[in-house]
């Protein structure tokens, strides 16, 4: 009688492959790259705290890179490219809205309270 027939093309989305090893080895970094920083507080490490303030920076960066690679699956080949391209864009505007605040609080700073620079 009536025939039933499914010529329909089924793909599923296709999401990253990632194995346990990668999730382990992303764990793993992220611990590393928190308890070095940690320590180096704790630890007293750096006569400078400029020196340790940036060593802690450097180190948050790196985990932040960690993060966006190992966990949320973000690399160059992902979506086209575009999630990447996304984050780096998003990365110049949030570095120009903080260089540029920073900069005016420095000039209120200089102009308004010219008194009180050493």
């Amino acid at each position: 009688m009536s025939e039933h027939t499914h010529d329909h093309d089924h793909h599923e989305v296709e999401g990253p492959h990632v194995t346990l090893k990668e999730y382990v080895t992303g764990f793993v970094l992220a611990v590393i790259l928190t308890v070095i920083p940690f320590w180096v507080v704790m630890g007293d490490v750096f006569d400078s705290s400029t020196t340790t303030a940036m060593v802690i920076l450097a180190f948050a960066l790196v985990q932040i890179v960690v993060h966006m690679v190992y966990f949320l699956h973000m690399n160059f080949h992902s979506e086209g490219g575009w999630n990447m391209l996304a984050l780096i864009f998003t990365l110049i505007l949030v570095f120009i809205t903080l260089a540029g605040s920073l900069w005016v609080m420095y000039n209120l700073n200089v102009n308004m309270m010219p008194g009180m620079i050493n």
